[in-house]
Order: C-alpha cells, then sequence, then structure tokens
C-alpha cells in the first residue's frame, strides 16, 4: 500500500530526512515515532504531496508521488498535526465545504458525509460553531475531513496531542475502527500511543530508521527468567550446558529462591528447556518467564546509540 523508496530531503544545508525507506501493507496501523525534530512531520508531508523530496520517491497503492501526484492525494486522507479547521463555521458548514473541495459527486455527497459524521461521532455537534468545540471534538471534526473522501489511506500526524485521558481514549478507539477499511500511519512522539493503538512502528532520529518491526518482535529478547530455590546445586553449570544458551547470571535473592537471568544464542524461547531441566532436577520454582523489553527500553537504547533494529 505505501513504499517509501530512498527519500532524502534537505533543506539547504540540513538534511532533514536521509535515505528512508520502509514498507506498509494493505491494513496495517504503523506507528512513526521519534522525538521532536526527528523528521515525522517532513516525511508526511513528503508522502502527502505537500512537498516533494530531494531524492527518491514513493509509492501510493501503486501510484508514484511524483508522476501521479493528484491521484496521490485522493487517495490520501490527511490530518496534520494543527487541523485546519475554521472555528466561525459550524461543523456542518465545514464538512459540506471540504466535501465540494474534495469534488465529491452530487449524488454521494450526503451519504459520504453521513458515513464520516457517524464514524466519528459528531452527529450532536452538527450545528455547533467548531470554535466552541472542546479540542477532543475539534480533533473530531478534523478526522471527520480526513476520512470524508472514504481514503484508501489515513496519515494522522500527532492525532491525539493535547488531548485529555478521555479523550486520547476516544481517539484511539475511532482510530481502531478507521483501520477496518484503510492503512493508517501515525506520526507521534508518544510511546504509550504506538503501543496502544499500532501493529508496527518505524522509529527515525536524526531523519533516518534506526528500528523498524512489529511490536511484539521490538519487544522480544534472547533471554529468560528464572527463579530457583537457593539450595539448589550446580544451577549455573546446569543451565548453561542447555543447547542455545550463551550464559547465566545470577539477578538476586527473594524470599528463598534465586533468581537467574538466561541468556540465549537466538531469540527462541528458552524456557520449556530450562522447565524440563527443573523438573529432572527436582528444583522448586517460584519464576519462570521469556523476558521481554518495554517500547520506552528500546526507544532507550536507540537514543543512547545502540545497533539499529
Amino acid at each position: 500500500m505505501i513504499d517509501v523508496i530512498n527519500v532524502t530531503k534537505k533543506y539547504g544545508s540540513i538534511t532533514a530526512l536521509h535515505d528512508v525507506t520502509f514498507h506498509v501493507e494493505q491494513g496495517n496501523i504503523i506507528g512513526l515515532l521519534g522525538p521532536n525534530g526527528a523528521g515525522k512531520t517532513t516525511l508526511m508531508k513528503v508522502l502527502t504531496g505537500y512537498i516533494q523530496p530531494t531524492e527518491g520517491t514513493a509509492v501510493i497503492d501503486g501510484l508514484d508521488i511524483l508522476t501521479h501526484s493528484m491521484e496521490v492525494k485522493k487517495k490520501i486522507g490527511y490530518l496534520p498535526e494543527n487541523a485546519p479547521l475554521y472555528p466561525e463555521m459550524s461543523v456542518q458548514g465545514y464538512l459540506q465545504m471540504t466535501a465540494d473541495l474534495r469534488k465529491i459527486p452530487h449524488e454521494k455527497k450526503r451519504g459520504f458525509l453521513s458515513d464520516a459524521i457517524n464514524a466519528v461521532g459528531l452527529s450532536s455537534r452538527l450545528t455547533r460553531p467548531i470554535g466552541e468545540l472542546s479540542k477532543g471534538y475539534r480533533q473530531r471534526v478534523g478526522l471527520a475531513q480526513a476520512i470524508l473522501h472514504k481514503p484508501h489511506i489515513l496519515v494522522l500526524d500527532e492525532p491525539t496531542s493535547g488531548l485529555d485521558p478521555t479523550q486520547i481514549a476516544e481517539v484511539r478507539r475511532l482510530i481502531r475502527r478507521l483501520a477496518r477499511t484503510s492503512t493508517v500511519l501515525i506520526s507521534t512522539h508518544i510511546l504509550s500511543e504506538v503501543e496502544a493503538t499500532c501493529d508496527r512502528a518505524v522509529i527515525i532520529m536524526q531523519g533516518a530508521i534506526r528500528a523498524d518491526a512489529r511490536l511484539e518482535e521490538l519487544s522480544a529478547t534472547s533471554e529468560a527468567i528464572v527463579a530457583i530455590e537457593k539450595n539448589a546445586a550446580h544451577v549455573i553449570e546446569s543451565l548453561k550446558s542447555l543447547a542455545g544458551v550463551k550464559d547465566v547470571k545470577p539477578a538476586g535473592d527473594q524470599d528463598g529462591y534465586t533468581k537467574y537471568r538466561v541468556f540465549g544464542e537466538t531469540s527462541a524461547n528458552l524456557c520449556p528447556q530450562i522447565y524440563d531441566l527443573a523438573r529432572a532436577n527436582d528444583w522448586q520454582l517460584a519464576e519462570l518467564k521469556k523476558d521481554t523489553r518495554t517500547l520506552e527500553s528500546v526507544f532507550n537504547e536507540l537514543t543512547a546509540g545502540g545497533d539499529a533494529l
């Protein structure tokens, strides 16, 4: 659905994007994650045709953004961080204007407007001036204009920025509903936003892709945690003898048990082997689990200069 191919964007001597490449499949919710100033908004402006890349290109639903710019824009629904709303207009009037700008045929306009309004829950606010709405409802108006023409792709820049917790939860639920019929690309610097909403994270820092994987892949490690009774003999030696185990380190004592961190050579799950070993040695276990890491820890590793994923 979206292919970003070696995109570089320069503003004079400043390189905002450097050789960015990734692929988005149809129906996915992708989180474009990075700190402020990482290049996320620049990339979204490239994808939506607001600016052209210095080098490289992108293909949206089979169409090159450079040679088929207008056709690509018809396929995209875009919500910039600051939605283009007119506070003096009513919700209904603004959406009708948007439908006209989108050149939605007259015979389809009523149905398209009704579908967008119902999708975002605006039916009770149609006659209200946009300037009188809460920020949560203004965000809904922005989403309504983005989905009004039933786009194949939704590009949302910081869709929950400035919202309170209740409004954030509402927008997240809405995005998941919209993903049933559209591919969604969300730009954010909020880690919990990606964890709560997205299938996959593309992490961008200083204009370059540092990680690109499904959330479960990013959180996976090669390590297992096991807590074994203190008086068990030859634990470390026995654990090291297991196939695929690279190292074993004690990780502290608690309530009569010693915790060990078992490092694997690959990301394969070591827990079944450890459990069988414990049974064979008649060891009492208090804990046995495959270790995982949070998106925050992945992000911090990359910020500290760790290897890209």
